[in-house]
């Protein structure tokens, strides 16, 4: 599971800013936010005006003490600070496009650009790739991953599960969620970035989890990690994935780990 703290979005978009799109007169959103015009790193500083020619550069702020003036900085300034404003604006745009009808296949960075109101190196500035970009939409459209103590077994896989059954609620109670996750399966390649970045992480926690219960003493010792894994997360997706009427109660998670741990044979009689 990435991002136990709650912090679902790597590049920042989910946790700031505002959710409005870019200036309505086509402006950047990182201008309408703003943000100081953008200065290619290695830029000289400025010589004061009137100052005599050849007179040195003002040494950079920071600048360790003894410095000779015009000493370039030891770590080049990366310019403009990433705007949150023109993150979500971005976020913001293909979602409109998607529910406007576009395929995912359909999207282009140019068009999402023009919509976004931001350049083309703006997008490029944070997402390498039209696929990464599409696997964070899918993030800001689920529910945010609840965050678990790491400490603890049985309780942390609870809530794990619980996860599981409210992203399988949102998935049938949005349209377009549901339509965007059959879209990226027929996609290799994007989907192959949603479980290398989004299901993988999720999966290994629910496995450390197990391995913390059964470190605990609240899981038996002698079977595989992963298969006992496999059986807690298995009732859930069947709920959520592939009995799409079938019911997700509140009680959901509860019900599967207290079956699991109580087991399926009748008990003995007396």
């Amino acid at each position: 599971m990435q991002g136990q703290d709650g912090e679902r979005d790597r590049h920042g978009a989910r946790n700031g800013g505002d959710r409005s799109p870019g200036a309505p007169d086509g402006t950047p959103a990182e201008a309408s936010a703003g943000t100081s015009a953008e200065v290619p790193t290695g830029t000289p500083a400025e010589v004061p005006a009137g100052a005599p020619a050849g007179t040195a550069a003002e040494v950079p702020p920071g600048t360790p003490p003894g410095t000779p003036p015009g000493t370039p900085d030891p770590e080049p300034r990366r310019g403009r600070p990433r705007s949150a404003a023109a993150e979500r604006a971005i976020l913001d745009a293909v979602i409109a496009l998607l529910e406007a009808g576009e395929p995912l296949a359909g999207l282009s960075i140019e068009r999402i650009a023009r919509t976004a109101g931001v350049g083309k190196a703006t997008i490029y500035r944070r997402w390498s790739d039209k696929e990464e970009l599409f696997v964070d939409v899918v993030r800001d459209m689920e529910p945010d991953d609840p965050p678990v103590s790491g400490t603890e077994g049985l309780a942390d896989l609870r809530v794990m599960l619980e996860s599981l059954r409210t992203r399988g609620l949102a998935q049938r109670s949005s349209a377009l969620l549901h339509n965007i996750f059959a879209q990226m399966k027929s996609h290799p390649k994007l989907w192959n970035e949603y479980h290398g970045t989004v299901i993988a992480p999720r999966r290994l926690a629910m496995v450390e989890a197990v391995r913390r219960a059964v470190a605990a003493g609240e899981l038996r010792d002698d079977l595989d990690v992963e298969l006992i894994d496999d059986l807690f997360v298995g009732p859930m997706l069947v709920r959520t994935v592939h009995r799409p009427d079938a019911p997700l109660p509140d009680d959901l998670a509860d019900r599967i780990i207290t079956a699991l741990l109580q087991g399926l044979a009748p008990a003995a009689r007396v």
